[in-house]
């Protein structure tokens, strides 16, 4: 796997993946950027967002659930002190369909959690990461 960080200006990057995307990176207009996109530390917990929503999707279909929508709000507190990473990260998932189960919903998110998704368990090396989540009926 392969990425690409080009400087634009003050604070402001074009990150580039290997796979032909791009998205800007920028800072605060307080800390000298422009407000153009999102904050590096913003694009981990995305990144882990994306990665474990993406395991319960592909989880919950497998296992042939009628699921029509995931959504994963994420709050995170950091280390007040440099380097400030991340000390608490708390996904809660919110799981659209029809017949669900607390049971196979909760497996799906801890087999994410425990097992598939890269981004969480990495992180979870230096963050309290905890997990909850809801079943609308669609």
């Amino acid at each position: 796997m392969k990425t690409r960080i080009k400087w634009i200006e003050n604070v402001a990057f074009m990150a580039e993946s290997g796979s032909g995307h791009a998205v800007v990176m920028d800072g605060a207009i307080e800390g000298g950027g422009k407000n153009l996109g999102p904050r590096p530390m913003e694009m981990l917990l995305m990144g882990m967002g994306g990665c474990s929503a993406y395991d319960v999707v592909h989880i919950l279909r497998k296992g042939r659930e009628n699921i029509e929508d995931v959504e994963v709000d994420i709050t995170a507190e950091r280390a007040d002190s440099d380097p400030k990473v991340f000390t608490k990260i708390h996904m809660h998932f919110k799981v659209i369909g029809a017949g669900l189960t607390d049971r196979k919903v909760g497996r799906a998110v801890e087999l994410s959690a425990d097992k598939y998704c890269s981004a969480s368990i990495m992180l979870g090396k230096t963050a309290e990461v905890t997990h909850s989540f809801e079943i609308l009926a669609s």
